[in-house]
């Protein structure tokens, strides 16, 4: 099920300012071991559209929610890049995990966390 067929660096700062926190922790795969606040979450995806193609779609594999009244979490197992149905198959893709905690404020749930990783190959 794609999250973004057309995910781009605009339409990014867009939905995460609305849908975020501002004092939103997020770990993620590369360097800083943590980001606190919008800004730096902000200075992850910048070096993420850096090394990615325009666009790039991020397709869920597996998602499952559990939610109470006002704090919910999901845990995913994404694929970030060219889907199989590139001709010919694009193979810049990468399979990794996410897990979003989520508070309601307001009566509208925000995303207070992120860790996005993958699999440790050592």
């Amino acid at each position: 099920m794609p999250f973004a067929d057309t995910i781009s660096l605009p339409f990014w700062r867009s939905m995460s300012r609305t849908q975020h926190e501002q004092d939103m922790v997020m770990f993620d795969v590369p360097p800083p071991l943590q980001s606190r606040g919008m800004e730096a979450y902000a200075q992850t995806w910048e070096l993420f559209f850096r090394y990615h193609k325009p666009n790039t779609p991020f397709d869920f594999r597996e998602l499952a929610i559990t939610a109470g009244s006002d704090v919910a979490f999901a845990v995913a197992v994404m694929w970030c890049g060219p889907d199989s149905s590139s001709n010919p198959v694009d193979k810049d893709g990468f399979l990794f995990r996410l897990t979003v905690g989520l508070r309601k404020v307001g009566g509208h749930w925000r995303i207070a966390h992120e860790h996005h990783s993958v699999p440790a190959t050592d």
